[in-house]
């Protein structure tokens, strides 16, 4: 189960937006699909997924009828503002959203495309645990509408791999992204770096083997421990060391080498694509802040400025579904500050980078000395726009402070 809700403002039970929100039906609006199912539960995520033995009464097997309730909610509730928007991207996150038959998940993709319809050319991920990925799988989930696949390789080293509690074979990644070239889908495949026990050696042979896979698209993520994780606990015991800062400043400098050697140019600190149209629009819709609406336990949505989340647990988000009630627990309307902080904080990571318009006018003199240690392009800047150089990424929690603080 992940950390904590956010505290904010009751929901409303209908789920209705605020009668003075104003929408834009030109923004960009798509659907995160939520799965909180796990086999088991990885040391280091704080991810608000659920074992068998945590469900209390929820059921797998009802579970896409269960979100396709919330998918016609929500229907209604922006009906009332104005026409639908298609979806432009659909992303099933978890989880291990290939624990639930393929078929499952197309029903799920049909009700965002009957209630919103699903824009010409729009990307639709699916995360997958290696071993859950078969031809028959990835061949339903393409028919269905599937265009890209999201592979949750981690590592390729086994040590690295059980310090992570991950259950998959490092051989059934390059099945996977094989069976997912074979039906036409676009590939991705995830890492993480800096786990207790790995060296520059154990990375460097992870990024490796990920590159020699040729997917369209890397993300390769420092590993974060977070409260309340295993991992957390196994480190505050003192059983295993936290991750060295350094090492993984190694470590991501070695991927960014590689990767670069292999074709594939960043985009975002942690995110690697081999051409512009690889990039993931879907994250990428986060990062600029523009509308979309998270279904499932847990899953968060923002529109139109709006942001609300839904209760945690799988046995409640039903309970409330099957009442007739919105699974909301709690909602917020960030103000003008706290909006221009995120855009800073957000803007700043990706490769198209930051207008300094956008930051706050107090800070806008911070720029020089950013660019004087080397944290962002100078050339980019006398454009307007701040982009991150390869320190800048490393340090890029400097240069947010730098511009808000």
């Amino acid at each position: 189960m992940g950390a904590a809700l956010p505290l904010g403002d009751p929901a409303p039970a209908d789920g209705m937006l605020p009668d003075d929100l104003v929408l834009d039906g030109e923004t960009v609006f798509g659907a995160y699909l939520h799965v909180p199912f796990c086999r088991v539960r990885c040391g280091y995520c704080d991810f608000n997924t659920y074992t068998a033995g945590e469900l209390r009464g929820a059921r797998q097997d009802a579970y896409a009828d269960t979100l396709a309730e919330e998918v016609r909610l929500a229907g209604r509730v922006l009906a009332h503002r104005g026409p639908l928007r298609e979806a432009s991207t659909v992303f099933f996150g978890g989880g291990t959203p290939t624990l639930l038959p393929a078929g499952d998940l197309a029903r799920m993709l049909e009700g965002i495309r009957d209630t919103f319809g699903i824009a010409k050319g729009a990307e639709v991920t699916v995360e997958a645990n290696p071993d859950t990925v078969t031809s028959a799988v990835v061949d339903e989930l393409a028919d269905a509408g599937v265009t890209r696949m999201s592979i949750g390789m981690q590592s390729a080293v086994p040590h690295v791999l059980a310090a992570l509690d991950r259950t998959h074979r490092p051989e059934n990644v390059g099945q996977a992204v094989a069976a997912a070239r074979a039906a036409g889908l676009g590939v991705s495949v995830d890492l993480i770096y800096g786990a207790p026990g790995e060296s520059l050696s154990d990375w460097s042979r992870s990024v490796d083997a990920a590159v020699a896979l040729e997917p369209d698209h890397i993300s390769a993520y420092a590993l974060i421990i977070e409260d309340g994780t295993k991992l957390a606990r196994q480190i505050r015991r003192g059983e295993v060391p936290a991750p060295d800062d350094d090492l993984q400043a190694d470590m991501y400098e070695a991927a960014e080498t590689a990767f670069a050697v292999a074709g594939l140019e960043w985009y975002e600190v942690s995110n690697w694509a081999r051409r512009e149209s690889d990039r993931s629009r879907h994250n990428l819709a986060y990062w600029r802040g523009t509308d979309w609406w998270g279904f499932g336990p847990g899953a968060h949505s923002h529109i139109g400025g709006l942001r609300w989340w839904n209760v945690k647990h799988p046995a409640a988000y039903a309970a409330r579904l099957s009442e007739g009630s919105s699974p909301a627990a709690g909602r917020e309307r960030p103000d003008r500050s706290s909006r221009d902080l995120e855009t800073v904080l957000l803007r700043s990571r990706i490769r198209e980078g930051l207008p300094i318009a956008l930051v706050p006018r107090d800070r806008r003199g911070a720029v020089p000395g950013l660019i004087a240690d080397g944290l962002i392009d100078g050339a980019s800047a006398i454009g307007g726009t701040i982009v991150l150089t390869l320190r800048g990424r490393l340090l890029a929690d400097a240069v947010v402070r730098a511009l808000t603080d």
